[in-house]
């Protein structure tokens, strides 16, 4: 497995794998057009955050091999008043469901962990959606504690 930064070639299928995690969620839809347009203004600016994709080498016919994009993560940036620090926001997080239970979610999490941590975040927050059970887990096995926040929404 190859963990690396999105670049804009990556775009497309990394839409196609938010498709995926929007369908799983109750509070999103997917829409193709505005997830491309928001990942190529987070992979363009680095001061926004960084994705992080995960590859896996295929072998195909006639002994080409192709590397294929299995999941992703990205880290958008703030500053927490709290903490008069930079912390970071874990937006999003997919492994395609034919390579969850392989180590690609850990590796990915991991790899988001050290980059924030590298970058001077002092905090990384995240949500799940409330019935997702294996992610709660999941999250909480990698370090992660449950806040007595709750959060609010409004869409403008």
């Amino acid at each position: 497995m190859i963990i690396d930064s999105a670049g804009a070639s990556d775009i497309d299928a990394l839409a196609d794998l938010l498709g995926v995690l929007f369908l799983q969620e109750t509070e999103f839809t997917p829409n193709k057009v505005l997830q491309k347009r928001a990942l190529e203004r987070i992979i363009s600016d680095p001061l926004i955050g960084y994705v992080l994709c995960a590859r896996n080498r295929v072998e195909e016919e006639a002994t080409k091999n192709s590397i294929v994009l299995v999941g992703m993560v990205s880290l958008l940036f703030t500053q927490s008043t709290a903490l008069g620090a930079k912390v970071a926001i874990l937006e999003d997080m997919i492994v395609a469901p034919e390579f969850r239970g392989c180590g690609v979610g850990s590796q990915l999490l991991n790899a988001a962990v050290d980059l924030a941590e590298n970058l001077g975040c002092k905090r990384i927050t995240l949500l799940t959606d409330k019935l997702n059970f294996d992610a709660q887990q999941f999250y909480e096995k990698h370090g992660f504690n449950r806040s007595n926040m709750t959060p609010f929404r409004r869409l403008l």
